[in-house]
């Protein structure tokens, strides 16, 4: 114990890190783009009501923001969106509006202009993974017609805005990853169909841009593959899980036999929850700039034709599952636990990396950050189970006896967790609660058969994962056993309130924006995951929904509870948790339902998260009081 610290009370801790900083830092920088000197990327900014702007980083190194109040460069195909911009060689950029959704050229040093005309219906034509190619762009769009349906399709736009969208490819649910040949004579592109997802089975195609043939190349209904590109005009690179990994592979045209580059147990990309954010790059020189890992992903270089893999001497612990190149140097977004996500520059040359933003400006002192640690969980039936350990940190402060904690449980929940600097869990570590973030059965970064263990089983394996963490922290002493909560949101809500009914190991439970109810979700929720639940759970069954859902099992639940959601959420509409906050004020369990006037899936706006983020403290504080 250092001579400066005092004993404190858990959760009562003096710590520089307030909400209101917290939610107005993270500007969740994305997408990069890198042509020379020169990168471009979006960030969002809470302080102006979760507006996505696009940033220039210039030869001279000067920084500009391209898009002033109120544009906000953000697609919402799939309502997950991805990347929602495309550099136009020789200058400007096109970029998708929210507010219409709309294409629009952003010309040098002048004003936006659409190129895309406009729809019948509000946002009714959506569009996403753009790439610029000859004086067009060729993306995603999404169709959404009167009367509820939604189609797909792959289109080109004339840059001048000269012509409505042509159809280029069509017939499928989905569609992404698209990726031009070099002689420009064919597309690559993945597709599925419902009720699959991505990581469930995708198949490669090829289509003949002059007479519109195409054909399948692999893939299929077990094997999901990611991200085509070209190595040259008859041979394509691309990744695929059917080793059991994500691995990258090359193939033909022809559809011969793929062969596989660099066979590991390690991933090479992750789930296709938004478009357009490729997981590797061809260099100049023939080899490929890849991202790879168990859990959080290195940067290295590819030889394909002799196997070998070489990671850089870069100073960052991990990245995030997206990389640019112009065929020499790279951007990507990386992390380590002292470094937050940054916009970072890699020669391939010389190797040298250069940080050129971050997601947060100002860091309190590195003492007030937690230092993670990875663990293996011993889960039901021996099964292992990873996750990250953040224990308390603060240099003014310690405990008395073990620390109260909160399990952490991602969305998804085909999603992962990393070990990256969070300042929103240093908000609850600096304070004296711990945080264990869970990458329960089911997640990504491990493998198939690891993210196949929820495959009916929603509502089952991520529970008692979430329990075994619980009981984990509490047999190795790390953390009181009477004050464990957990929180999560989205799928991760589910989790929580799940959790919560099935086991009494928690003091209470943390929902955003949580799925409580099968059927009324099935029913309302957004076309991309709209069949999800029948690989979750199975068909719909009334006795099966009931006995999995949270709402169905609410008898359980003895612990208090706080639920937050947003009145504008696509996926998971409010009336989710406000059954389950009018089921729980019926039995009497303690409850606080907070919602929020404008927010959807994910709060944005700083005052939101800010809010938020204070309420939370404020219950565990409560329920935390010894």
């Amino acid at each position: 114990m250092s001579p400066e610290q005092v004993v404190l009370p858990y959760a009562t801790w003096p710590s520089p890190i307030s909400s209101t900083g917290v939610a107005r830092s993270g500007l969740r920088l994305g997408f990069p783009t890198v042509v020379g000197e020169e990168v471009w990327w979006t960030e969002d900014r809470p302080a102006e009501s979760g507006r996505t702007t696009i940033a220039h980083r210039a030869a001279d190194g000067t920084h500009r923001e391209l898009l002033s109040a109120p544009w906000s460069a953000r697609t919402r195909v799939h309502e997950y969106g991805g990347r929602s911009y495309a550099v136009v060689p020789g200058g400007g950029v096109v970029f998708a509006n929210l507010a219409d959704q709309r294409l629009y050229l952003l010309p040098p040093c002048a004003e936006p202009r659409p190129i895309t005309p406009r729809p019948d219906r509000e946002s009714g034509l959506r569009y996403a993974d753009m790439i610029v190619h000859d004086g067009q762009v060729w993306c995603v769009q999404e169709r959404h017609h009167d009367g509820g349906g939604i189609s797909r399709s792959i289109v080109s736009v004339p840059l001048d805005g000269g012509d409505v969208p042509r159809e280029r490819v069509g017939g499928s649910d989905f569609y992404a990853c698209l990726a031009l040949s070099p002689d420009g004579e064919h597309l690559a592109y993945i597709c599925w169909d419902h009720p699959r997802m991505p990581w469930n089975g995708t198949e490669l195609r090829i289509t003949r841009l002059a007479d519109g043939t195409s054909w399948t190349v692999g893939g299929g209904p077990s094997e999901s593959v990611l991200a085509p590109q070209w190595r040259d005009d008859r041979h394509l690179y691309l990744v695929s899980d059917r080793s059991g990994w994500w691995n990258l592979y090359q193939i033909g045209i022809d559809g011969t036999s793929p062969r596989a580059l660099h066979p590991v147990e390690e991933e090479f990309a992750g789930p296709l929850w938004q478009l357009g954010g490729p997981p590797y790059r061809v260099l100049a020189d023939g080899r490929i700039a890849v991202l790879h890992g168990r859990g959080d992903m290195r940067l290295g270089v590819l030889d394909p034709d002799s196997g070998v893999l070489t990671d850089l001497d870069v100073p960052y612990d991990g990245w995030e599952q997206v990389l640019a190149s112009d065929g020499r140097v790279l951007a990507g977004i990386g992390y380590s636990a002292t470094v937050p996500r940054s916009i970072v520059r890699v020669d391939t040359a010389t190797g040298r990396a250069e940080e050129l933003r971050r997601d947060v400006d100002e860091l309190p002192d590195l003492a007030y950050l937690p230092l993670a640690r990875t663990v293996e969980i011993e889960g039901r039936s021996g099964r292992r189970v990873h996750a990250f350990v953040h224990p308390p940190s603060n240099p003014q402060a310690r405990g008395d006896g073990a620390p109260p904690y909160v399990v952490f449980v991602h969305g998804g929940p085909t999603g992962r967790s990393t070990g990256a600097l969070d300042l929103e869990k240093a908000f609850f570590t600096s304070r004296g609660i711990g945080v264990l973030d869970l990458n329960y059965g089911g997640s990504t970064g491990y493998g198939r058969a690891y993210r196949d263990r929820l495959r009916g089983q929603w509502g089952v394996v991520d529970v008692e994962d979430s329990v075994a963490a619980a009981e984990w922290l509490a047999a190795e002493g790390l953390a009181d056993p009477e004050r464990i909560a957990i929180r999560g949101g989205s799928a991760g809500g589910w989790t929580v309130m799940a959790a919560c009914c099935a086991s009494e190991v928690f003091a209470g439970g943390v929902s955003y924006y949580g799925v409580s109810a099968l059927a009324s979700f099935v029913a309302t929720t957004h076309d991309f995951e709209s069949r999800y639940i029948e690989w979750l759970v199975g068909p719909e069954d009334p006795a099966l929904y009931s006995s999995r859902e949270p709402l169905g099992q609410v008898a359980g639940v003895s612990c208090p509870m706080l639920l937050l959601q947003g009145l504008s959420d696509p996926v998971v509409p409010a009336a989710q948790s406000q059954a389950f906050a009018d089921a729980l004020a019926e039995r009497g369990v303690p409850c606080t339902y907070l919602t929020f006037e404008g927010e959807a899936h994910g709060f944005r706006r700083a005052e939101t998260r800010s809010a938020a983020l204070a309420t939370e403290l404020a219950f565990y504080q409560q329920i935390f009081r010894s």
